[in-house]
C-alpha cells in the first residue's frame, strides 16, 4: 500500500493546505474527528472510497485519462515511484521559472548520482532511450495537463496500478470551474422557489387515480416514479445569481453526470501548441492516451456496496426479472443523461405501442385459421375431382404435376391472404400515425419533467480532424496565413463527394449481385433436387429451395451489415463533417441506406418481381441461356415472403440483436483481460484489488446509440412495410423488444464504460426516418395487396365474371391452357407419363387465350381489368390511408394541454421571480441612499453645530472680559 501512496502523486495540491493543517490536527486531537486522519491514508482511498476519490479522500473524481507506461519489476517499485517523483517535481520546477529550475538541478544530478541502476529519472523509465515518438506523446501530455491544471482542474496521477503498462490521470473540478462551466452552458439548475403542480379534477382525477392504483405494482421502486405535487423553479445558472439556488450542499448540486460532462467540455477544447493537436480526442486519435471515461458510480454485484443510482438501476432495470415493470426513465437520465434518456423513453413507447398492433395481427391469424375450412379457393385446389394437370415447374428433369398437390400451400396462404389484412394494413398505417404523435406528446411532456423547454441545441467545437484538414490547406497555401482560412468548400470536399455516391452504389450494385445469385441457387438446387430418384426429395422440393435460400439470405445480410457499417463510417470521414452532430446525421443517413436496401432488396424481389418476369410455356424467360426465371407456388408468392421475413426478422433479431450484443462486449473484454496479463488473477481477487477506475477501464467504450436506434429502426420496417404478408410480425418484434429492453439496460449498466452525459430534447434524424419508412410502408402495403396477394383478383371475378356472385370457378378462371405439342424443342418433360396418363393439355396461372382462339397465348381480356383494378386500388388505398392518418395528426395535439398550462405557469413565475429580485434590490439601493443621506445630513448638522458653537466661545469670553472689567 505504500508503494501505491508513492506512485500516485498529487499534481495540484490544494490551496491553503498548509494553513489547514492546524486546524486538522486541532479537529483530531481535541475534537475527537478521527474520520480525517483515515480519510487522508491511502489504505482508506483504496478499500473504502474504491477509486472514486482522490487520495484525501475529498475531492471526487470526476474524469480518468489513461495512456500506455512501462511497468517497473517488483524489486525496483520504490525506486521507481521515487523517480516519478523527481520527475514530476522537476516538470514542475521547469514550468516555474528559471529561478526555480537553479533550486531544483542540484537535487536532480543528486537523484540520478544515488541511483545505482542508471536509470533515466527524467522519463520515469529504466535507462532504455526511448524513440522520438514516444518522447513526443510524453512532451504532448505533460504540456496537455499543464493546460489543463491552468484551466483550473486537479489532477492526480497514479502509475502504480496493478495493470500492466497503464496509468492514469483523475482529474476533479473545483467548485468554481463548475460554476463557470455551467454558466458558459447554459446548464438549467432548480432554484430555491417551488410550485405546485396543477392536478386534475373531477371524474378524470378519479380515473386517473384508479389507473395509478392498479398499475402500482408495475412501477420500479424507485423516488423518480414517485408522484411529486411540487416542482422547482429552474433557471439558467448564473454566478451572479447563485442567491437563487439551493448551495446548502455544494458537493452534491452538480450530480455526477453534470460534472463529467463539464470537465468533457473543458477536454474538448484544450488545446495544445504541438503540432495538430486539437483537445482530447485529438489526443486519444494518436495514441497519446488511451482512453477517456467518466465512472461509474460504484459496484452493483457486492452485497457490502454503498448503495448508488447504478446499484439501483442494476436492480431496478437491468434485471430481466423486472421485465413486466415500467421503466426508471428518470433515473436513467440522471445517470445517463438526456440523450440516453430518451432513446429508452422511445423504445418504451415503442414497445407499448406493440401491444395493441399484437393483439389485432394475432387475431388477423386466428380468423385466417378459423375461415380456413370455408375457404373456396383452397378447397377447390384440395379436391381430387377438379384432377386439374398443371405444366412442369422446370425443364426436362419436371414433369406434369396436379394441383392438388399444392392442397397445403393453397391452405398456409389463405392464413395470411384473406380479407382481414386489407383491414390490418390499414390499422398499422394509422397504428404508425398514432404512434408518431404519441411520441411528441412524450417527448414535450419528458422535455418539460427535465427542464428543455427553453433548450437550443447550440454549435458543437470543430472536430479535431476538420480543425486539422484546415490548418494543413492554409499551411500548404501559405505557411504564413494559417488563420486565413477558416472552413473547407465544396470544392474541397468534391473528391469525397464522388467518393461517397461511386460507392455506395457499388454496395448497392452488390446487394443486389448477391440476391441475383440467390436466384441463380434457387433455379439450379430445384433442378438438382427434381433429378433426385427419392420420392421424398422430390415432393419436398420446394419447400427446401425456399428455406435455404431464406437462410443464405439470413447470413448474406448479417455480414453485410457488418461490411457497410463500416464503409459508412469511412465515407463519412473522407467527407470531414465540421461538427459531430454533423458527422453522426451524415453516418446515420449512409448506415441506414445501405442497411435498409441490405434487408430488404431480397424482400422486395419476392413480392413485386418474382413470378412476373417468367413468360409463358413454349416461350419462358431464361437467364444466360440455360436457368429459367422461377415461378411462384399456385398459392401465390404471398407465402414465400412471408418464409422470407420470418426467417430475417428472427434471424436478425435472435443473432445480431441479442446474441451479438451479449457475446462481442464479453468477448472483447476477455481479450481486454489477457492482454493486460490479469488472466493470473481470480475473479474475485481482481475485483477486490482494482480501484474503480481500473475496473472501467476493461469495460467497453461507448460507441454511441446509432447501433442501437439502427436495429429498432430496421424492426420497424418489418413491421410496417410488409405487414400485409406477415400480421404476425408486431407480436415477434414485441417478444423481442420486451427482451431487448432489459438486455441494452444490462449492456449500458454493466459492459460498457460510463457515457459522458448528453443533453439533447428530442431524438434527432431518427424521427424523421420514421416518418418516412411509415409513409412508405402505405405505398408497400398498397402494392402488396393489390399486386402479390389475389384480393383484388378475387374480387374482380366474384364480381365481374363469377356466374352466381361466388368464389365458385375462381381458380379455373386464373388458370390458363397450354397444348403441350407447343413445347420448344428439347424443353419437354423427359417422363410424360409420370402421372399415369398421357398428357395433351396442361394448365398455368395466367390471364391468356387458349390455343384454340384466333390470338393463341396473347393476353386476355380479364388480365387488363384486374390490372385496371389493382392500379386503382392503389391510388385509392393510398390516399384514404394517407388522409386519416393526417386526420389523426391534426386531431391529437403535439403538446399536452397540461404541460402547455405548466409551461406557461413557470414563465409568469419566473417573471414574478426576477421582478421580486429587483424591487428587493432597488427596495435595499433606496434603503441604503436613504441611510447615506441622514448620515451626511447628521453629519453636516454636527459640524454646524461645533463650527456655530466655536464662533460663540470668543463673543462670550469677550463679554466676560468686558463685565471684568466693569
Amino acid at each position: 500500500m505504500a508503494e501505491e501512496a508513492e506512485g500516485r502523486v498529487d499534481l495540484s495540491p490544494t490551496p491553503g493546505s498548509e494553513q489547514q493543517a492546524p486546524h486538522f490536527l486541532q479537529d483530531v486531537i481535541f475534537h475527537g474527528k478521527f474520520k480525517l486522519l483515515k480519510a487522508l491514508t491511502p489504505q482508506e482511498s483504496t478499500l473504502c472510497q474504491h477509486g472514486l476519490f482522490f487520495l484525501d479522500g475529498q475531492r471526487r473524481v470526476d474524469y480518468v485519462l489513461s495512456y500506455p507506461s512501462k511497468k517497473p519489476t517488483s524489486g525496483r517499485s520504490g525506486r521507481q515511484a521515487t523517480h516519478l517523483l523527481t520527475e514530476n517535481a522537476v516538470a514542475r520546477s521547469l514550468r516555474r521559472g528559471p529561478h526555480s529550475r537553479e533550486q531544483h538541478t542540484p537535487h536532480h544530478h543528486a537523484q540520478r548520482a544515488k541511483d545505482p541502476s542508471g536509470a533515466d529519472v527524467e522519463l520515469g523509465c529504466p535507462a532504455e532511450t526511448l524513440n522520438g515518438h514516444e518522447d513526443q506523446k510524453i512532451l504532448r501530455r505533460e504540456e496537455f495537463e499543464g493546460k489543463l491544471r491552468d484551466m483550473g482542474l486537479e489532477l492526480e496521477k497514479d502509475e502504480e496500478t496493478k495493470i500492466a503498462g497503464v496509468s492514469f490521470v483523475k482529474i476533479h473540478a473545483p467548485w468554481n470551474i463548475l460554476c463557470r462551466e455551467a454558466e458558459l452552458m447554459k446548464l438549467k439548475m432548480p432554484t430555491k422557489k417551488v410550485y405546485e403542480v396543477k392536478q386534475l379534477r373531477g371524474v378524470v382525477e378519479k380515473i386517473s387515480s384508479l389507473v395509478s392504483k392498479v398499475v402500482e405494482p408495475l412501477h420500479p421502486q424507485v423516488e423518480e416514479h414517485q408522484q411529486k405535487n411540487i416542482k422547482h423553479l429552474s433557471h439558467t445558472f448564473s454566478r451572479e445569481k447563485q442567491h437563487l439556488f439551493d448551495l446548502s450542499d455544494k458537493d452534491y448540486f452538480f450530480d455526477s453526470k453534470t460534472r463529467s460532462s463539464i470537465v468533457f467540455e473543458i477536454l474538448k477544447r484544450t488545446k495544445c501548441k504541438a503540432k495538430y493537436s486539437m483537445g482530447i480526442t485529438s489526443l486519444l486519435g494518436n495514441g497519446v492516451y488511451t482512453a477517456a471515461y467518466p465512472l461509474h458510480d460504484g459496484d452493483i454485484n457486492e452485497e457490502s456496496a454503498v448503495p448508488n443510482d447504478r446499484k439501483l438501476l442494476y436492480e431496478e432495470w437491468a434485471n430481466y426479472g423486472v421485465f413486466y415493470k415500467y421503466q426508471p426513465i428518470g433515473l436513467v437520465r440522471k445517470y445517463f443523461g438526456e440523450k440516453i434518456g430518451l432513446y429508452f423513453a422511445w423504445l418504451g413507447l415503442y414497445t407499448q405501442m406493440l401491444i395493441p398492433a399484437s393483439l389485432v395481427g394475432v387475431i388477423v391469424f386466428l380468423y385466417g385459421c378459423a375461415t380456413v375450412d370455408d375457404n373456396i379457393p383452397s378447397m377447390e385446389i384440395c379436391s381430387t375431382r377438379n384432377n386439374i394437370t398443371m405444366c412442369p415447374l422446370c425443364d426436362r428433369v419436371c414433369s406434369y404435376w396436379n394441383l392438388s398437390s399444392a392442397c397445403a400451400t393453397a391452405r398456409a396462404s389463405h392464413l395470411f391472404d384473406n380479407p382481414a389484412t386489407v383491414f390490418f394494413s390499414i390499422f398499422m398505417a394509422l397504428w404508425a400515425a398514432m404512434f408518431m404523435e404519441h411520441w411528441k406528446r412524450r417527448q414535450m411532456r419528458l422535455n418539460y419533467e427535465w427542464d428543455l423547454t427553453g433548450f437550443e441545441d447550440e454549435e458543437d467545437h470543430p472536430r479535431a480532424e476538420y480543425e486539422l484538414r484546415v490548418m494543413q490547406k492554409s499551411t500548404s497555401k501559405d505557411p504564413k496565413a494559417q488563420h486565413k482560412i477558416e472552413k473547407l468548400t465544396c470544392q474541397d470536399r468534391l473528391p469525397a463527394y464522388m467518393t461517397n455516391v461511386v460507392m455506395m452504389l457499388l454496395m448497392i450494385g452488390v446487394t443486389f449481385a448477391i440476391v441475383f445469385g440467390v436466384i441463380l441457387y434457387r433455379i439450379s438446387t430445384k433442378a438438382a433436387l427434381y433429378m433426385s430418384s427419392n420420392p421424398v426429395t422430390r415432393s419436398n422440393a420446394q419447400l427446401t429451395v425456399k428455406t435455404t435460400a431464406a437462410i443464405i439470405n439470413l447470413v448474406v445480410i448479417l455480414i453485410l451489415d457488418e461490411v457497410y457499417g463500416a464503409v459508412a463510417r469511412w465515407l463519412t470521414v473522407l467527407e470531414v463533417p465540421k461538427t459531430d452532430k454533423s458527422f453522426e446525421e451524415r453516418l446515420i443517413f449512409k448506415t441506414f441506406i445501405l442497411k435498409f436496401v441490405n434487408a430488404f432488396t431480397p424482400i422486395i424481389y419476392i413480392a413485386f418481381f418474382r413470378g412476373r418476369l417468367v413468360g409463358r410455356p413454349g416461350s419462358y424467360l431464361y437467364v444466360f441461356e440455360s436457368y429459367r426465371m422461377e415461378e411462384c407456388a399456385h398459392g401465390g408468392c404471398l407465402m414465400e415472403l412471408c418464409i422470407q421475413l420470418s426467417i430475417t426478422m428472427l434471424g436478425k433479431q435472435l443473432i445480431q440483436n441479442n446474441l451479438f450484443e451479449i457475446g462481442v462486449p464479453k468477448l472483447k473484454k476477455l481479450i481486454r483481460y489477457i492482454r493486460s496479463k490479469q488472466g493470473a488473477f481470480q475473479e474475485e481477487e481482481r475485483q477486490k484489488k482494482l480501484q474503480r477506475y481500473e475496473t472501467d477501464h476493461f469495460l467497453e467504450p461507448f460507441a454511441g446509440l446509432t447501433p442501437e436506434y439502427m436495429e429498432m429502426i430496421i424492426q420497424f420496417g418489418f413491421v410496417t412495410l410488409f405487414v400485409a404478408s406477415f400480421p404476425l410480425a408486431p407480436l415477434f418484434a414485441l417478444l423481442n423488444n420486451i427482451i431487448e429492453i432489459r438486455l441494452d439496460a444490462k449492456k449500458f449498466v454493466t459492459e460498457l464504460r460510463r457515457p459522458v452525459a448528453a443533453r439533447a430534447k428530442d431524438i434527432g434524424i431518427w424521427y424523421n426516418l420514421l416518418r418516412g419508412v411509415a409513409n412508405v410502408a402505405v405505398i408497400i402495403n398498397a402494392f402488396v395487396i393489390s399486386f402479390t396477394s389475389d384480393f383484388i383478383p378475387r374480387m374482380v371475378y366474384q364480381y365481374m365474371y363469377s356466374p352466381d356472385g361466388s368464389m365458385h370457378g375462381f381458380v379455373n378462371n386464373t388458370l390458363s391452357y397450354f397444348n403441350i405439342s407447343h413445347f420448344q424443342q428439347g424443353k419437354e418433360p423427359m417422363d410424360p407419363l409420370y402421372l399415369g396418363h398421357p398428357v395433351q393439355m396442361c394448365r398455368y396461372k395466367d390471364y391468356r387465350d387458349p390455343p384454340w382462339s384466333t390470338t393463341p397465348y396473347e393476353i386476355s381480356k380479364e388480365f387488363w381489368a384486374v390490372l385496371a383494378v389493382r392500379l386503382a386500388f392503389v391510388i385509392v388505398f393510398q390516399n384514404v390511408v394517407m388522409l386519416m392518418s393526417d386526420i389523426v395528426d391534426w386531431l391529437i395535439p403535439d403538446i399536452p394541454k397540461d404541460i402547455s398550462l405548466q409551461i406557461h405557469k413557470e414563465k409568469i413565475l419566473l417573471v414574478d421571480l426576477f421582478l421580486k429580485e429587483e424591487q428587493g434590490k432597488a427596495g435595499n439601493l433606496e434603503r441604503r441612499s436613504c441611510m447615506e443621506g441622514k448620515e451626511n445630513w447628521s453629519n453636516n448638522n454636527n459640524k454646524h453645530s461645533s463650527s456655530s458653537s466655536t464662533a460663540a466661545q470668543p463673543r462670550l469670553g469677550l463679554h466676560a472680559k468686558s463685565t471684568n472689567s466693569l
